[in-house]
């Protein structure tokens, strides 16, 4: 597990935080059910987004679009949580946390699709939204093949983060990644 990075996500934004600054990490705030519950509609609306950009022939805007639809159902439930997050990396790193602490049931590849690695053979989503934003192509090979595997992981997402967010279990931050 990776308590250690976790941890420093939360003292980086508490720093952070402390001296007036955007924080970078994870901050501790009160359980919100109705930002949690917004997140999921902005996944599901994100993912009816892609419809249109399909439809357009608009491939590049695909991958930032997936992406992004995963993030929002891991905000909420960092949301669920009482977490506010201001980077990605922490945010994967927290998911993961909760994950393997079996704190959530919430598939790996969800998880590994947000998380960002600065080793250059380690590729994700990120690198694929990445190029695609940056890049200057316009077309994805075989689009509708991956458009169809996509928009399945991305409603198994959104099904299994509304489980989470809508469940009545009440969800706290483990105390060892706040001492």
């Amino acid at each position: 597990m990776n308590l250690k990075k976790v941890r420093e996500c939360f003292i980086t934004a508490k720093n952070s935080d402390a001296k007036g600054r955007k924080h970078k990490g994870l901050l501790v705030r009160t359980p919100n059910q109705s930002l949690a519950e917004h997140y999921i509609l902005k996944a599901k609306e994100n993912l009816e987004d892609c419809d249109y950009y399909l439809k357009k022939g608009r491939d590049y805007k695909l991958p930032e679009t997936w992406f992004y639809t995963l993030y929002y159902c891991a905000l909420a439930i960092l949301s669920k949580f009482g977490l506010e997050s201001r980077s990605q990396r922490c945010t994967a790193s927290f998911m993961r946390y909760i994950k393997d602490s079996k704190l959530i049931e919430y598939d790996d590849e969800f998880i590994e699709r947000i998380t960002v690695y600065d080793d250059k053979n380690q590729t994700t989503d990120v690198d694929k939204r990445e190029e695609a934003r940056y890049g200057p192509e316009t077309k994805i090979k075989d689009v509708e093949k991956i458009y169809l595997e996509m928009t399945e992981i991305c409603r198994r997402a959104i099904t299994q983060t509304e489980e989470i967010v809508f469940s009545n279990e009440k969800f706290e931050v483990p105390k060892e990644l706040l001492d």
